[in-house]
This record gives C-alpha cells, sequence and structure tokens, in this order.
C-alpha cells in the first residue's frame, strides 16, 4: 500500500528490451499491476563493425586446424616451410612429414590427395606459396568416409577462396632472399550471379633452392667421405577453372579443370675421397661426379560434381580423371682422380631417362542423413591407376650413347580398389556421444617389369587382397569445460608407385637408390585419446603399431665393396607412443601467445637376416611457440620458433637436434585491403639436419642443410564485392595418387 495516495508513473526496464512506463493511480488500497510485457530493443546501426583474429591453432574433434593467416613468419613461405611450424608435425631432412611420431601421411590439396610422392611432391609444396593458403587442417584420425590409406592421417592443404557475389578477387605476390632468391605472384577472381559461379586462379613461382650434405661412411674395410652440393631451379606455372550451375535451392553441378607445369633444373656436385678403413686420412683415390638433370612435370585433372544437400541429407558424386607425365633427363660422368686430385685415374661417362606416364580414373558417391536418432553415411569408390615408368640407362663414353640393356628396364603398374564404407554417428544425451565405422577395401594389382636383357626378365607381381578398416570415436563431456575424446582407427599404406620400380638411380658411381618390387602393405592400428579444458587447452596421447611399416634403409651394396644404397623394404613392426598439448594464452590486451609441445618414443623392429638387423629406438620431442604483439600504429609484430630433440628418419638413420627462430612484422593499409608482411626465418641458420646410422655392416655418419635463413616480403590485395559467399567444395580424384613418386 502506497503511503501517499496520488498518481505515479512505473518504469519497468531490462537490458535487451524497450523499457515500458505505466500511469498508475493510486489510492488508500493495494493495485495489481498484472503481466508487464517487454519487447524486444531494436536497435538500427548505420555501419556495424565486428573484428576479430583467428586462432593460430585451433584443435577440433577430429582435426588440429593451423590458420596460416594467423601467422606473419609465414610471409615468403612454402608449404614446406609452414609444415615445420605446424603443431604435431615434422618434416625431417629429406622433407618427409610425419605426424604424432608417424610417418605416412597423406598429403590433400582442397580435400583432394595429391598425386606425387618424393622429390615430385616437395617441388609441388615448394611451388605453392603460402600468400595461397588459408590454413592446414591436420587429422591424425580419419572416419571410414576418408580413404583408409596413410597411417598417420592427413594433411590438407586449404588454398584461399573468394566465393562471394558479384566479381572479386587477391592478388599476391612476395619476394624471398636467402644466398638465392625465390618469387611467386598469384591472381585468382571469381563471378557469381545468381545461377553461376565461375572462379579461377593462376600463379607463377620461381624457387632457388639448394642442398649442402657431409657423409662419413665405413664399410667393407673402405672409408669413404663424400660432400654433396645440389643447386635447383624450380619454375612453376598453375592454375585452376571451374564454374558451379545452381539448378535449385538444393542441387549444384559443377566443372572444375586443375592443372600446371614445373621445370626443375639441377646441378649435383658429389666429390667422394676414397681410403682404407684402417688409415681414413690417406686417401686412395678421389671419385668427382658432376650431374646436370632436367625434369619437366605436367598435370592434368578434370571433376565432374553433383551435390545435393537439405538439412536432413547429402548426396555428393564425382567423376574425375588425372594425366601425369613426367621427363626426366640427367647426365652423369664420373671422374677417378688420383690423391692429389692433378690427374684423371680413369673415368666413366653415363647418361640416363626416366619417362613417366600416370593415369588416374576414379568415381565416388557419398550419400548421408538423419536416421536412427543420429547421422548415417553410406558411400563407395572406384579407383583405377595405370602408371608407365621406363629407365633407359646410357654408356656416354663414346662418339655416341649405347644404350645399356641391362640396366634399362620398363615398369608398368596396373591397381584397381573398389571401396564402400557405412557409418554412423549419435548423440546418446548432454554428455555422451560417438561415431562409429567401416570401410572394405579389395585391391587388384599387377606390377609388371620388363628387362631390357631377357636373362634379368623377372616374372610379373601380382596382389590381390580385402582389408576391413574399422574405427570408433567416443566424445564424453564431464562438465562444460572439460571434455574427452577416444579414437581408434585401422589403417593402410600402400607402396608408392615409384618404389615398386627397382630402378636404380644413382647419384655417383658409388652412391644410388632402387625400388622394391616386392614390397608388402603396411597396416597400422591407432588409438588416440584427447582432453579438453576450458574450450582452449588441448592435450593428447596416441599409440600405434604398424606391422610391415615401409621404410628406407641405407645399406652397402652387395656387388660393389665402395658402394651404398637407399633402398625400400618393410619393417617386422613399428611402434610409436605420443602426447601433444596446444596451448594458448593472452598474456595481455596486446600480447598473445601460442605454446605446442609435443613427444614420441619409436621403436623399430626387423630381422632380414646374416645379421641385417633393425633394432633402433627414439626419443623424439617438438617444441613450437608463437608470440604476437599488437604494436603502435597498426603494426603487428611476431617472434616464432621451434625445437626438435633426436629422432629417427626411415629404418635406421637417427638424427640430432635441430631449432629454428623467426621474427615478423604486418601491417594492414587501404582499408585493410591491402596486407603487407615482412619476416625473417632461421635467423640463427640452425634447422639443418646431422646423424647417423648403423646397419648390416655400413656405418655412417652425416649433416646438411639449405637455404633456410631468408628475409621475406609480401603483399596480397583484396577487391571487388564482399558480401555473400557462394559454395565450397572439394573433389574425389586424387584420394587415392598420393602414391605417385619421382
Amino acid at each position: 500500500m502506497a503511503e501517499s495516495p496520488g498518481s505515479y508513473l512505473v518504469k519497468t526496464s531490462f537490458i535487451g528490451l524497450d523499457d515500458k512506463e505505466i500511469q498508475v493511480d493510486v489510492k488508500n488500497e493495494n493495485i495489481d499491476l498484472e503481466v508487464i510485457e517487454l519487447v524486444v530493443s531494436g536497435v538500427e546501426l548505420e555501419t556495424a563493425v565486428v573484428t576479430a583474429r583467428r586462432a593460430l591453432v585451433e584443435v577440433k574433434a577430429d582435426r588440429t586446424v593451423f590458420n596460416v593467416e594467423g601467422t606473419i613468419n609465414s610471409a615468403g613461405e612454402n608449404v614446406i616451410g609452414l609444415l615445420r611450424k605446424a603443431p604435431g608435425v615434422l618434416v625431417d631432412n629429406n622433407n618427409n612429414i610425419s605426424v604424432l611420431g608417424r610417418s605416412g601421411v597423406l598429403v590433400y590439396v582442397d580435400g583432394k590427395r595429391l598425386p606425387i610422392t618424393g622429390d615430385d611432391l616437395t617441388n609441388y609444396l615448394q611451388s605453392i606459396p603460402s600468400e595461397r593458403i588459408d590454413r592446414i587442417d591436420i587429422i591424425s584420425s580419419p572416419g571410414a568416409k576418408y580413404e583408409a590409406e596413410g597411417n598417420a592421417g592427413i594433411i590438407d592443404i586449404r588454398l584461399k577462396k573468394n566465393q562471394n557475389v558479384g566479381t572479386n578477387g587477391t592478388i599476391s605476390a612476395a619476394y624471398s632472399v636467402g644466398r638465392f632468391a625465390n618469387y611467386n605472384a598469384t591472381l585468382s577472381g571469381n563471378r557469381r550471379t545468381d545461377n553461376f559461379n565461375w572462379y579461377g586462379s593462376i600463379g607463377v613461382q620461381d624457387n632457388n633452392p639448394f642442398n649442402d650434405m657431409l657423409f662419413r661412411s665405413d664399410q667393407n674395410g673402405i672409408f669413404l667421405t663424400e660432400s654433396v652440393y645440389g643447386k635447383n631451379d624450380i619454375r612453376g606455372l598453375d592454375g585452376r577453372l571451374g564454374v558451379d550451375y545452381y539448378v535449385s535451392e538444393n542441387s549444384t553441378i559443377g566443372v572444375l579443370y586443375s592443372g600446371g607445369i614445373n621445370v626443375r633444373d639441377e646441378s649435383l656436385s658429389n666429390r667422394i675421397e676414397i681410403s682404407p678403413a684402417n688409415s681414413n686420412e690417406l686417401i686412395d683415390s678421389i671419385l668427382i661426379t658432376r650431374n646436370l638433370s632436367d625434369r619437366d612435370f605436367d598435370r592434368n585433372s578434370f571433376n565432374l560434381n553433383y551435390a545435393y544437400n537439405t538439412k536432413s541429407k547429402t548426396f555428393n558424386a564425382d567423376v574425375d580423371y588425372g594425366r601425369y607425365r613426367r621427363e626426366s633427363f640427367n647426365d652423369q660422368p664420373n671422374f677417378y682422380y688420383d690423391p692429389t686430385e692433378t690427374f684423371i685415374v680413369s673415368q666413366n661417362l653415363t647418361y640416363y631417362e626416366t619417362p613417366s606416364d600416370i593415369d588416374i580414373y576414379t568415381a565416388k558417391v557419398d550419400y548421408e542423413q538423419d536416421a536412427f536418432g543420429g547421422r548415417l553415411g553410406l558411400g563407395s569408390k572406384f579407383s583405377k591407376v595405370v602408371t608407365d615408368n621406363t629407365f633407359l640407362f646410357y654408356d656416354a663414353n663414346g662418339e655416341t650413347n649405347q644404350l645399356v640393356n641391362n640396366r634399362s628396364n620398363n615398369f608398368e603398374y596396373d591397381e584397381n580398389v573398389t571401396a564402400a564404407y557405412a557409418n554412423f554417428s549419435k548423440s546418446l544425451n548432454q554428455k555422451w556421444s560417438y561415431n562409429a565405422g567401416l570401410r572394405v577395401e579389395y585391391t587388384d594389382a599387377t606390377g609388371d617389369l620388363t628387362a631390357f636383357d631377357p636373362d634379368l626378365q623377372e616374372p610379373a607381381v601380382i596382389l590381390e587382397y580385402v582389408n576391413y578398416f574399422p574405427n570408433l570415436g567416443i566424445s564424453y563431456n564431464y562438465k562444460p569445460s572439460h571434455s574427452f575424446n577416444l579414437n581408434y582407427g585401422r589403417r593402410i599404406n600402400r607402396p608408392d608407385y615409384n618404389v615398386l620400380n627397382p630402378f636404380r638411380e644413382q647419384l655417383s658411381e658409388l652412391s644410388y637408390a632402387r625400388g622394391n618390387p616386392f614390397l608388402n602393405p603396411e597396416i597400422v592400428n591407432n588409438i588416440e585419446l584427447g582432453y579438453t579444458y576450458a574450450y582452449r587447452y588441448n592435450f593428447k596421447i596416441s599409440y600405434s603399431r604398424t606391422t610391415d611399416q615401409i621404410t628406407r634403409l641405407i645399406g652397402p651394396d652387395s656387388e660393389d665393396p665402395r658402394s651404398s644404397f637407399i633402398g625400400w623394404d618393410n619393417l617386422t613392426n613399428q611402434d610409436v607412443y605420443g602426447f601433444n598439448m596446444a596451448l594458448p594464452f593472452q598474456f595481455k590486451s596486446w600480447w598473445n601467445a601460442f605454446f605446442n609441445i609435443g613427444a614420441s618414443y619409436l621403436d623399430n623392429q626387423a630381422d632380414y637376416g646374416d645379421g641385417a638387423i633393425v633394432d633402433v629406438q627414439a626419443f623424439n620431442y617438438t617444441l613450437y611457440s608463437q608470440q604476437t604483439f599488437n604494436l603502435p600504429g597498426d603494426f603487428v609484430g611476431e617472434i616464432s620458433g621451434w625445437f626438435s630433440g633426436p629422432g629417427i628418419w626411415g629404418g635406421v638413420f637417427k638424427y640430432d637436434e635441430s631449432y629454428s627462430l623467426n621474427l615478423g612484422l604486418q601491417r594492414k593499409f587501404l582499408e585493410k585491403k591491402l596486407n603487407v608482411k615482412l619476416a625473417a626465418s632461421d635467423i640463427m641458420l640452425q634447422s639443418g639436419w646431422s646423424g647417423s646410422s648403423f646397419f648390416d655392416g655400413l656405418n655412417s655418419w652425416g649433416r646438411g642443410f639449405w637455404d633456410s635463413r631468408r628475409v621475406s616480403l609480401s603483399a596480397s590485395y583484396n577487391f571487388g564485392n564482399n558480401k555473400i559467399k557462394g559454395r565450397n567444395r572439394s573433389t574425389g580424384l586424387d584420394d587415392e595418387s598420393k602414391r605417385l613418386g619421382s
């Protein structure tokens, strides 16, 4: 009851709702105001701008996302350089990639597996500048929908896309200088109408990497000191052109072409001092080889896609064809000098060609719909790969080159894989959810080696097998700030096409590499346990066992006691125990930091008889940190670096620790459409490698480095309409073709 009768104004307010005022006449009695209804407030803004910076690393249930634009030190880099900075990823001295200590990684670009390996893969990844990359997805435990290939999972490089209504695009360029200069430039564009979306890009690059290596070997009573210096000039042109037709609100038909040309000119100097092992200071002779090689690699792929999407179901179909051609010409003169290196004792001039033709055909369908209170996925795929590799070895000591039949051959490989999968995911309640799947693959492959010397002819290698690949994932949200996930998966790694070919490709007469047509596919079982705290801090432990692990081995040649080789074989078992944690912090409003700490214990075991035993273990740890600072004048600064402890390359080579320290500075201009970055990488020049190998009577020590200390300047400019986004799709061509080799 009011103390004083009269007329009063009652005002009611609440955040987000319009205020409401009521006139009330008060007498000497209680008054019922009834229910007061408030209306949601509406605020009209002339312009609303929301600014946010993407986290450098995002850890999700099925993948870790490395946002390249979140690091200034990406300026002037390429994919290989970026992967050295990615959490949980290790790139060794030969640019082999591993995740959580496991090798056998599949490399994708925009959801498509790259159809190359070895030097060709390295060259291609080095030709993709960071300015073209949006993010890198690291999927360590893929589900049944993904190909079963790849023991360590998938690294998917997602390129920048401009998918907005109207006409828009991006132009970027970078210049990087170390001992030699590199540059790249890219133009991408998009034209979107109501029914069509046209998009394309074109890029050029010129990279000039080098490698400087030193090896010391003790074998069969002979001591060898080998120095190798290689200089490359890699030029490339690549592009893509696609169109999507929006048949209806839910249906889209798309056509996409992508292709490129890479030309690599290499000059390789190889010098080997040959001494008795008991007196390695006494030089017996010196072998000097100066290799000149030209390699041209052309790739073309075509994709036809149909997609149907509603809230409850999706259907996707892809038909693809890929054509890959490589020409390789190698001039290799071998000169043996006396110990004073003043006159030639003997010489052997050689020349060889290694053309390679590869055709890939794939067709796949994927279907998902809501069912049984969860999400059901079904799909199938057929792929056919035909490779034709020729090795022509010539004696160049005469006036004309003479084909050496017992060193020349042709290797044809025909592989057909038919696969089907089912996957189901469901949330049981607010705390528990799961996903389970099974993939079945039938493989029918034939490797046919035709020796030019009939006495060396071998029967065809025929492979036919069925494999089952289950996966299971369980998630538990204990509290909103505490979540756990457990994942199990079984995967396969088939031998790369090039390593099945027993070519004897040599750096010199005393150092060469060869393939193995009798390699078995490797099978791995992975299990991972993850924990996320406060939606930010992520921890993961893992274990994997691989049977028939495909690996490189460095050993002595059975024919020439002075020679050594890098070959391929199957280990009996490889066990890997891994741990990783990703820790983002914001120390101040102007200071953000990210730390990634990983560790793994690797155990390689094999017995090839006659004392050729592999029993090698290593504990590896990696540390990566990035510190980002908001500076005056709208500048952003960055300090980043990594440290990698000892590990194992291949089956038996144990490498030592290495590290890198990087600096960067960034500023945006012209209403933030122009982004300029200045970066210095590996300023201490410590990202090289060193290590040793002891196997089958060959004791070897080595070290090497490359042009990693660089200063880079890059700029990118966005133009056009940036309002409404179009669709983002990937294709299915290359899911089985990572295994094409150099």
